[in-house]
């Protein structure tokens, strides 16, 4: 009875005057007498509960009159119920309550079905046309579900899509769209707990989720949601705007280059990362452009790095593919111990402790990264690592001395001899402590033979260590013991 085409009639018209008919007599029977607005309220709110309507399951519901909160008729979808989640975060003022007795007497869920609102709202929609001047809410009594014209700002966000994707004679199609509206109608105090209403399920995917835009040539390509897109742009988030800010204390690589908020008690990291905001380098780079971003951070001077920070942030860039990454102009690199920035072609990836000394005394600047990503670091920048700029080959005379056996049980893979100099110097007449090369140790200090069998041997932290048993060979047995605690 509730969905014959009389019932629906009475709904539309509900606002305008008392029906001319009960729209609910029997066919055959004789007209019975005009119901009021009331009548038909209570009568609509008794069918939809006996029916278990959820919201949104009969849409056109909407249309039906309720008195609000000062006894005056209003569409059931322009109505907030008293109490509810939707009335404890919207901006007072912005929609009117339905009637306190009338919430009281018939409870969340009738008023709920006939689009009273108790909480967020779902916009679902398929094969949406991504043309911002065709997205315009639809005429009619009452909003469809599937209408993404009513969504607060939707042509905006359309155009920010179509920025981001491939110019097309005709416009691409979102496969799917589902959002979240109303959110203009949060107060600016009310964020923290309507976030974390967002949060939750069924709200979640809405916010999280990419869509999937069909192009016309039949690829796909996927784009942030419009939801996610809302909130990055509006306070949101401790008064501010979400994207571009990092979760305090969170991933401290990003100390320096983003503003910290305090997100307590919303430790949701794909929440957060929805929203914009940075909880670790990792996710940053997983995300597309995030890689440009943090160049463009790491590349602007009024931005503090430090050097172990700088080393960790190049050692995960160095994990990317080329074609991840566009050329930065401008890097961050050490020059002189300090965090600089310089010109990218300028920068050396220091790829080579022996040279080190060159280097600094040529005030370059270095790239600090984990030598087993120095290749790829210095290809994904196009830049020369250390050990091509300065050959440094060696041009002094030495003597072959064999490493100790305890040295090499320490350090497997060492090699068995070293070239002990007197002074060790370099072509140019520069000296170091000790050199590398083509597969030889030179050294001059029992020092640099420590620190270059350390790295010959692929055990670069145990060149301490090293260097205290080739200065006392009797301290074997305890420093073997104090290994047991590696």
């Amino acid at each position: 009875m509730l969905t014959t085409p009389q019932v629906r009639a009475a709904v539309a018209h509900s606002l305008e005057a008392e029906d001319e008919y009960d729209p609910f007599a029997e066919e055959g029977e004789a007209l019975g007498a005009a119901l009021d607005a009331d009548t038909l309220a209570d009568t609509v709110l008794g069918l939809v509960q006996q029916a278990r309507l959820a919201p949104g399951d009969e849409p056109w519901l909407a249309a039906l009159a309720l008195p609000d909160e000062d006894g005056e008729l209003a569409p059931a979808g322009e109505l907030v119920l008293p109490g509810s989640a939707f009335e404890q975060v919207m901006r007072e003022g912005e929609l009117a309550a339905c009637d306190a007795e009338l919430a009281e007497r018939w409870g969340e869920q009738p008023l709920a079905a006939v689009g009273v609102l108790a909480g967020f709202t779902l916009v679902r929609a398929t094969d949406v046309v991504l043309d911002p001047d065709e997205l315009e809410p639809r005429e009619g009594d009452f909003t469809e579900p599937d209408d993404v014209g009513v969504l607060d700002a939707v042509d905006v966000w359309c155009e920010d899509v179509l920025d981001r994707l491939p110019q097309t004679p005709v416009p691409p199609v979102a496969t799917e769209i589902v959002a979240v509206r109303d959110l203009d109608l949060v107060d600016d105090d009310a964020w923290p707990r309507a976030l974390a209403m967002l949060a939750q399920p069924p709200l979640r995917d809405a916010l999280t989720a990419p869509v999937r835009v069909l192009l016309p040539d039949g690829t796909t390509e996927t784009v942030r949601s419009y939801t996610a897109w809302w909130l990055r742009g509006h306070p949101v988030l401790d008064g501010r705007r979400p994207a571009g800010l990092r979760a305090a204390g969170g991933d401290p690589l990003l100390a320096g280059l983003y503003e910290a908020v305090d997100a307590a008690g919303f430790e949701d990291e794909q929440v957060l990362r929805a929203l914009g905001v940075r909880t670790s380098v990792a996710a940053l780079l997983d995300e597309p452009g995030g890689a440009a971003e943090l160049l463009a951070r790491l590349a602007d001077p009024d931005r503090e790095v430090t050097p172990a920070q700088l080393h960790a942030v190049y050692g995960q860039l160095a994990d990317l593919e080329p074609e991840q990454v566009t050329l930065p102009d401008d890097v961050r690199a050490i020059v002189d111990g300090e965090p600089t920035v310089v010109e990218a072609g300028e920068a050396l990836v220091a790829d080579a402790p022996d040279l080190m000394p060159l280097a600094e005394a040529d005030g370059r600047a270095l790239l600090p990264v984990r030598p087993t990503r120095a290749a790829e670091l210095a290809e994904l920048f196009q830049v020369r690592r250390l050990s091509e700029a300065y050959p440094a080959r060696v041009t002094s005379q030495g003597d072959p001395h064999e490493v100790p056996e305890a040295v090499r049980e320490l350090l497997p893979g060492a090699p068995l001899s070293y070239i002990e100099h007197e002074e060790l110097l370099i072509e140019g007449e520069d000296e170091l402590d000790w050199r590398y090369v083509d597969g030889t140790l030179h050294a001059s200090t029992v020092e640099g033979v420590a620190a270059g069998l350390a790295w010959a041997a692929g055990h670069w932290s145990r060149r301490f260590e090293v260097a205290a048993l080739l200065e006392d060979l009797t301290r074997t047995e305890e420093l073997a013991r104090a290994r047991w605690f590696d």
